[in-house]
């Protein structure tokens, strides 16, 4: 476990289908973080690109190409460990993988999620959604990166968020904090994102970071946005509304250790 606290900062974006836009957008809110002493910065799903799944699939050549570039380069200029949200990469099937990155400060990707739950749903006669169409699940196991500097951090992408067992399994493996890089949606978010992010951080005993998309993209498809940082005890520390823009809040590794050893549930475990 790192000793000493430190900033992080979850990114929210209202991301479109201009590339590059969404890339400059992207940079100017890295920036600010960085200049607001984040030492850990995270971007929202499909940060880079937000249309619809067949769009997608025909920029994921274009998309894989120039996104690690930038978040490479992003993470390098500004010594930061870069979150990188997540965006689309070819599985060679005539899919892609919804892939989750990490960068280091030296602007190396040191650890990776392809997203294994898959967004399949019908909320009503004209809003449906069917994620597996494109995309192709990643392997079920979990994802760490360890670190004496920012702490064992858990990856995971969005609709991860409603299987508790994925994230024990993280805790299980040495999760501190759980990345929860999202883009929920405004049907759903209203009612099931803070409590899912909140239930996610208690049962766990660990901080939530949960970058988050907001706003409409397109004509049709509308995110809830409320990215948050939430602190072991399950207290929202930052809240980024509904306007994109950044939100910062402490990791302090105290408050892990501590509301470990009030609530040692993790420890009472009988399954």
């Amino acid at each position: 476990m790192i000793s000493e606290s430190y900033k992080a900062a979850v990114i929210q974006m209202n991301s479109q289908t201009d590339l590059q836009a969404n890339l400059d957008s992207a940079y100017l809110y890295i920036e600010e973080s960085a200049e607001k002493g984040a030492k850990v910065v995270g971007l929202p799903e499909n940060f880079s690109f937000l249309g619809g799944l067949s769009m997608r699939m025909k920029k994921a050549d274009k998309i894989a190409e120039k996104v690690p570039k930038f978040l490479a380069e992003t993470a390098k200029e500004f010594e930061i460990y870069l979150m990188g949200g997540s965006y689309p990469v070819p599985a060679g099937n005539g899919k892609v993988y919804n892939h989750s990155p990490l960068y280091t400060p030296k602007g190396n990707e040191k650890q990776s999620y392809n997203k294994i739950h898959l967004f399949d749903v019908d909320l009503d006669d004209d809003e449906s959604y069917r994620e597996s169409d494109y995309v192709q699940a990643g392997d079920p196991e979990a994802v760490i990166y360890e670190s004496d500097q920012i702490g064992n951090w858990g990856l995971s992408v969005c609709y991860d968020l409603r299987f508790p067992e994925f994230y024990r399994n993280l805790v299980d493996n040495g999760a501190e904090i759980l990345s929860i890089p999202s883009a929920f949606t405004y049907t759903t978010g209203q009612d099931h994102w803070r409590p899912l992010l909140r239930a996610r951080a208690i049962e766990n005993t660990s901080y939530v970071f949960a970058p988050a998309q907001t706003g409409l993209h397109g004509k049709n498809r509308k995110t809830w946005g409320h990215a948050m940082i939430i602190d072991p005890w399950g207290r929202v520390m930052a809240d980024a509304g509904q306007e994109p823009g950044i939100a910062i809040a402490e990791i302090d590794p105290h408050t892990i250790k501590q509301v470990r050893s009030q609530i040692p549930s993790l420890n009472h475990r009988r399954m």
